[in-house]
Parts: structure tokens; C-alpha cells; sequence
């Protein structure tokens, strides 16, 4: 039997803050106490949270392609994104794998299937300090959405899965101007080449986009893999992803596509970079808006990993109304209920010791110490 003791540290709890100490015992939480005798470790009084839970990062692929035409080894790329993940308090990440690609991709679905075997072998290996799992992100407008797809048909890791549609005039790029800045400035387009790829990419989304949505949607449900919309602007959206079942709202793109996702049930995602830039890079409702609207229930940070303990304390900061307790909840407790993950996403007793010790000195939190199932990561 292995035992550590955490003392004199600020215990974050789903519902309150203490300031005490924290028995570990076998990787579990065995005891929360507010003043206890004995020898431990000395928190010096520094915060201690849950470990944090992300739902959605691209950041795997910047390792594995970091420059145009280039290939990194698979599982060096793994683990130096789990480095990374790691290193800034995340304990269960959702590695996001494109399914679907277009013709500005850098990367194939073999790439992704590549990637997923080396997330497999490097976790079974114990070559990984947070615990991996797998989120599809699914362009339904692709004409090979379903083929990429079935390349993970016997994966167990796969639990979370988004519809996403990037198709010119809606969601993310309602502004077809929005979307003309972005494609031309990414790929130096010309306007003729523009108004062609704009019509090719309609063109397909009219012939596999609802296909696509549909067949996803069923497959995932047969396997329990939890759905989430992507991009929400109206609505009809809204209305469609309750149609198909979804449980998460990620990254709406209007507050009124926040709220009827809030309403029906589903756990509105934003993302943690749109906290700590004040807004969103493409021109949508800021993080913080929902948040002060009550309409925010998780954070996920998207490309920057470090953003979402940043964005945590950042909103208990400056959003009247939203405690640390409940800021972190953002990034550890709902996540967690949000794809049925029962035994981590708290400081409780019986759950897993995944902690984080974070020190806030200055405006940019400093994380000191990473555990997971009480074995120091980071």
C-alpha cells in the first residue's frame, strides 16, 4: 500500500474551497481533512486542483506535420505532446483526429490512423504521463468522412466524436467575407481560384453533408460514443443536434445558438484561447459572454494547452458570479460528466488523484506539480 500526504494546501471541491489536507492512498483519494497531525508534503499553501480534462485539442497534429511536407515519427510526436499536455496540468486528454479531409489538408486519414496506433502502443507501453483517449472530429461535407471513419471501427478509445461542417456561408463562416479573409490568407488564393474552391466546397456539402451527418450519428450511438455539434450558429442547427442525440455544444458561434443549446440540455464548449484573448480569432461570440450569461459549462483549450488553467482562473477573476470552485469545474468535474468519465473530474474521496498544484502569484498561474492516480507526471 502506497501513501502520500498533501498538507496545507487550498483544497478546490466541486462545491467550496478549504484550505487542509489530502490523503492519497493507491492512487485514490482516501481522506480530506482541514487541519490533521502528522509528517507530508507541504503545499505551502498553494491551490490544489483536479486534473484537467480536454475534450478537443488539434494539438497532436503541429508534432506530428510541424512543417509542410514533414513527418515525424508518430510516437515521438505523441510523446512530446503528452509532454506538453501534461505540463500544463491535463491528466485526461481527448486527442482530436481529423475524419474527412480537404484539399488544404496537410495530412491524410492514414496519418490519423498512424497516430491513433501510436497513442495506443504509447499508453499500454506506460510510456505516457496523462491518460489518452480518442475524439473524431468529423467533417461531414468530406466526400471521405465515412471511409476515415471506419478506419477506427474496433477502436476503444474512441469516446467522443463532432459533427463538424465547414462549409463557406454558415457555422464557423456564416460571413462569407469572414471566410474569404481566412481561405485566402491561409492559402493565397486568388479571387478566381477562391470562387472556385467557395463553389466546389457548396457543392459538396449539398451531396454528403446530411449522408454523412446521419450515418456518423447512428454509428455512434451503437457504440455509446458521446456526439457533439460543432460550430452552431442558428436554431435550425440547435434543433438538429437535439434530432441527432448530441450531448455537447461545441464552440457555438451565436449566443442565441449558446443559449438553445443550453436550454435543451447540452453542455455548451467554448474555447479556453477565446477566454484569454478577450474574444474569438474568426470574429464569434466571445467565451466570456456566454459565461456571463450563465451559458458556459466547459472549456477546452483547442490549440494552446496551457490556455485552459489559464482561462479557469482568469474567469473567476474577472466574471462576477463565478467562483474558482466553479471556474474549475469548467475544466475538470463537467467535462468529465459530459462523456461519462465517473471516477476522475473531482477532489473527493474515491476518486482518482489526479491533482494539479498551482501557485497564482501574478496574472499567468504557475503549475508546480502534476500527479496522476497519485504518480507525480510533471
Amino acid at each position: 500500500m502506497s501513501e502520500t500526504i498533501f498538507r496545507n494546501a487550498r483544497l478546490v471541491l466541486a462545491d467550496t474551497v478549504i484550505h487542509g489536507d489530502l490523503c492519497v492512498r493507491d492512487g485514490v483519494i482516501a481522506a480530506i481533512d482541514t487541519a490533521s497531525p502528522g509528517a507530508g508534503e507541504d503545499m505551502q499553501g498553494d491551490w490544489l486542483v483536479p486534473g484537467l480534462i480536454e475534450l478537443h485539442t488539434d494539438h497532436l497534429e503541429c508534432h506530428y506535420a510541424p512543417r509542410p511536407g514533414v513527418r515525424w515519427n508518430p510516437l515521438a510526436a505523441v510523446q512530446a505532446h503528452d509532454a506538453q499536455i501534461a505540463a500544463s496540468g491535463i491528466t485526461t486528454v481527448f486527442d482530436a483526429l481529423r475524419v474527412g479531409m480537404d484539399e488544404d489538408s496537410r495530412v491524410t486519414s492514414a496519418d490519423m490512423r498512424l497516430l491513433a496506433d501510436a497513442i495506443e502502443f504509447a499508453q499500454t507501453s506506460d510510456r505516457l504521463r496523462a491518460d489518452h483517449f480518442i475524439h473524431l472530429r468529423c467533417e461531414v461535407s468530406s466526400p471521405d468522412a465515412l471511409e476515415g471513419f471506419h478506419l477506427f471501427d474496433d477502436d476503444e478509445r474512441v469516446r467522443l466524436a463532432s459533427l463538424m461542417d465547414h462549409t463557406p456561408g454558415q457555422r464557423q463562416f456564416v460571413s462569407l467575407d469572414a471566410y474569404k479573409i481566412y481561405y485566402q490568407g491561409k492559402t493565397g488564393m486568388s479571387d478566381a481560384e477562391f470562387e472556385a474552391f467557395s463553389a466546389m466546397r457548396m457543392a459538396q456539402a449539398g451531396k454528403y453533408s446530411d449522408a454523412n451527418r446521419a450515418a456518423i450519428s447512428s454509428q455512434c450511438h451503437e457504440r455509446g460514443i458521446v456526439l457533439a455539434s460543432h460550430d452552431d450558429a442558428t436554431q435550425a442547427h440547435v434543433d438538429e443536434a437535439v434530432g441527432q442525440g448530441i450531448a455537447v455544444a461545441e464552440f457555438p458561434t451565436t449566443l442565441d445558438a449558446a443559449r438553445a443549446s443550453h436550454k435543451a440540455g447540452m453542455k455548451v464548449l467554448m474555447g479556453a484561447p477565446n477566454v484569454v484573448r478577450g474574444g474569438s480569432h474568426s470574429g464569434n461570440v466571445a467565451a466570456r459572454k456566454l459565461a456571463e450569461a450563465g451559458l458556459l459549462d466547459v472549456l477546452s483549450s483547442d490549440y494552446v494547452p496551457f490556455s485552459l488553467l489559464q482561462s479557469a482562473f482568469m474567469l473567476a477573476e474577472t466574471v462576477e458570479g463565478i467562483s474558482v470552485n466553479a471556474a474549475i469545474n469548467m475544466v475538470t468535474k463537467t467535462p468529465a460528466e459530459a462523456v461519462g468519465l465517473e471516477d476522475r473530474g473531482m477532489i473527493a474521496v474515491g476518486r482518482r488523484a489526479d491533482l494539479v498544484r498551482v501557485r497564482t502569484d501574478g496574472d499567468v498561474p504557475l503549475i508546480r506539480s502534476v500527479w496522476r492516480e497519485g504518480r507525480r507526471v510533471s
